[in-house]
């Protein structure tokens, strides 16, 4: 059974930072791109950032200089340090596993609330 948990989410004041992971069960974690999505109330679910197999990584421009993914293949974990925090950073955050061979495997976590407000 696959299984992403997020972790590290809350409430933060703007400026502020948090650091989000998520755990890996269930699949062989170094070979799958991970990424970080999010969604705001009444907004779309956008890509915030994705780190390759290999360790290459981009970000969405909205996030750049501001946050960084990194993965711990030893811990199966995907990692989403968040600086310099705005209030329109204020969502519910997923994390992402996407493997593409000759079938593509894809699985969603559950989420997890970030909140950036005074």
């Amino acid at each position: 059974q696959v299984q992403l948990v997020e972790s590290g989410g809350g409430l933060v004041q703007p400026g502020g930072s948090l650091r989000l992971s998520c755990a890996a069960s269930g699949i062989s974690f170094s070979i799958y791109a991970m990424s970080w999505y999010r969604q705001a109330p009444g907004k779309q679910r956008e890509l915030v950032a994705a780190i390759t197999n290999g360790g290459s990584s981009n970000y969405a421009d909205s996030v750049k200089g501001r946050f960084t993914i990194s993965r711990d293949n030893a811990k199966n974990t995907v990692y989403l340090q968040m600086n310099s925090l705005k209030p329109e950073d204020t969502a519910v955050y997923y994390c992402n596993a996407v493997y593409r061979g000759t079938s593509t495997r894809n699985y969603w976590g559950q989420g997890t609330q970030v909140t950036v407000s005074s």
